[in-house]
């Protein structure tokens, strides 16, 4: 399954990890994370020496920004009339946060290195060329479901496209770490991925070349001949 990392979710984790910045924020969120079970806003301000109000307007910030989860559980143990309302209580969400800049993307070239792995042995074809098959796919998919014009695609998904000479040039490598040690490996990923990205979204204007250089992507997209 793939996993949208597009500019609109870095951005959110963007938000996210910024929100952590504010320390009383911080320490509530560390203290829910150290607990075992969900935290009541009367357990977080009490064990932290904050008024209620204030426990309550942070941790509700953290939940906003998906750092959290609210789930509802009557501490009494008892059930039905006379049981009281259910307390709102807060746990750590189980989604992933991460910022990277320059814009990496190491999840999705993980996922696509495993399921190549994967098929391969199940169907002994050549790994290599499961991964292009798998890669060529998923750009397809990108450039069908995402795309409108390529430079806005690129774009979303972190390779910094800069039009030079009737070219364009894609100046960040979202694999950076992996293509320095893997190169003939990661870049041939990148190659069929963005060849996929052009069929998919019906790009005939370009070709998808591989043509390394220091300090860039090693593709370049050139005019088609």
């Amino acid at each position: 399954m793939f996993v949208d990392t597009s500019k609109e979710v870095r951005d959110a984790d963007v938000s996210a990890v910024a929100a952590l910045d504010e320390p009383t924020r911080r320490r509530l969120y560390d203290h829910v994370v150290r607990r075992p079970e969900p935290v009541s806003r009367d357990e977080a301000a009490a064990a932290l020496g904050l008024a209620r109000q204030t426990a309550a307007f942070h941790l509700d910030r953290l939940a906003a920004e998906s750092l959290l989860d609210v789930v509802y559980e009557r501490r009494s143990g008892r059930s039905g009339p006379g049981a009281g309302r259910p307390a709102k209580l807060y746990r750590r969400s189980a989604k992933q946060v991460a910022v990277s800049l320059p814009d990496r993307r190491y999840e999705l070239a993980g996922r696509l290195l495993a399921q190549a792995v994967e098929e391969s042995d199940a169907t002994g074809e050549p790994v290599r060329r499961v991964l292009h098959r798998k890669a060529g796919e998923l750009g397809t998919h990108l450039g069908a479901q995402h795309g409108t014009d390529v430079c806005e695609l690129l774009e979303r998904h972190g390779f910094e496209p800069r039009r030079e000479d009737g070219t364009i040039l894609l100046a960040n490598c979202p694999f950076h770490a992996l293509a320095q040690e893997h190169t003939e490996t990661v870049c041939g990923m990148n190659l069929h991925l963005l060849r996929g990205a052009l069929d998919g979204l019906d790009e005939t204007g370009f070709e998808a070349h591989l043509e390394p250089a220091p300090g860039r992507c090693c593709v370049r997209l050139r005019p088609a001949s």
